[in-house]
């Protein structure tokens, strides 16, 4: 079977690695442009390219799927099917039309939970306890397609969100190969999705980094499990920028939001009389390190507090 691959993050490589492990011909990879990177700005590959390219395959990056131009080359491919993995750009109907077998995506998420962009990081700041990956057969909807399997995993309390994107990106891979092989079978059930349960997951920002002591400590927990480890969770002391990358849920305190009750560990009084411990962090200017080596350059405190000036 022939199998066009669209994809372009980390997530997707796994992905694109498991086809070439089953012995699928992939004659084309789309992907998106290079985009500058680092203090240089020097053009950078996305990572499904630079492993296309070490294994030899034909990489395709248009600036548009709308144009004509692209649907040509892709449909030069005779693709089968085509496989869409975190591409990043929604699929004309005029693609979604060439393969026999239509177009299936992997999505990192429980289906219909979290359609859109960043599902991994929004179900850890959501404090799920369980997340996953779903196979679809895509239509012209944003995430709506007919759901085929699914693979569910726990998140535990401390799992960041890109460990759960590490973990997912390897159970996308075991999930599409078990698709295909029923693809293959003529062995697939397509549901549909029930737009009722459904909720969407937008992508990321730095507005989201800052801290609202007012709130519980476990919601700001899951807001630096979730902005793990971008664009991260954050706060101010005496002025300056303090990024928070590690942390676990303290006692019960009686302080206001904001205050260091503690020093050891470095403990900060949060919404309804809890606490948030923080285990790492980030100044301006230095690299991330635990909290108490921190506090040995940078002194802090009891009874100062955090966030006045973010």
């Amino acid at each position: 079977m022939r199998v066009v691959f669209m994809g372009t993050p980390d997530f997707a490589v796994p992905c694109l690695k498991q086809l070439l492990q089953d012995g699928y011909q992939v004659p084309l990879v789309v992907t998106q442009s290079d985009k500058p990177k680092g203090r240089g700005h020097q053009l950078a590959p996305p990572p499904v390219k630079a492993f296309a390219i070490t294994e030899g395959l034909e990489v395709y990056q248009p600036v548009s799927l709308k144009k004509e131009e692209a649907v040509t080359q892709i449909a030069a491919a005779k693709p089968d099917v085509i496989v869409v993995v975190a591409y990043g750009k929604i699929l004309p109907q005029a693609i979604l039309d060439l393969p026999a077998f239509g177009c299936i995506n992997v999505h990192a998420s429980l289906l219909p939970k979290y359609r859109g962009a960043a599902p991994i990081q929004w179900a850890v700041l959501n404090g799920e306890a369980e997340s996953g990956v779903t196979t679809m057969r895509m239509d012209a909807g944003l995430d709506t397609g007919d759901m085929l399997l699914r693979s569910s995993c726990p998140i535990t309390e401390e799992m960041t969100a890109g460990e759960l994107h590490d973990r997912l990106s390897m159970e996308g891979a075991k999930l599409l190969s078990r698709t295909l092989r029923a693809l293959e079978a003529g062995d697939l059930h397509p549901v549909r999705q029930n737009s009722a349960e459904s909720c969407y997951a937008p992508m990321l920002d730095k507005s989201l980094s800052p801290m609202d002591w007012t709130r519980p400590a476990g919601s700001l927990h899951n807001q630096v499990r979730g902005l793990n480890p971008w664009p991260s969770a954050s706060t101010s002391y005496e002025g300056k920028l303090l990024k928070i990358h590690k942390s676990q849920v303290g006692e019960t305190v009686k302080a206001e939001p904001g205050i260091i009750v503690k020093l050891d560990p470095l403990t900060i009084a949060c919404g309804g009389g809890t606490s948030l411990i923080l285990l790492e962090v980030q100044g301006e200017g230095t690299k991330r390190m635990a909290a108490a080596d921190y506090l040995r350059g940078h002194p802090m405190k009891r009874g100062d507090r955090l966030g006045d000036n973010q």
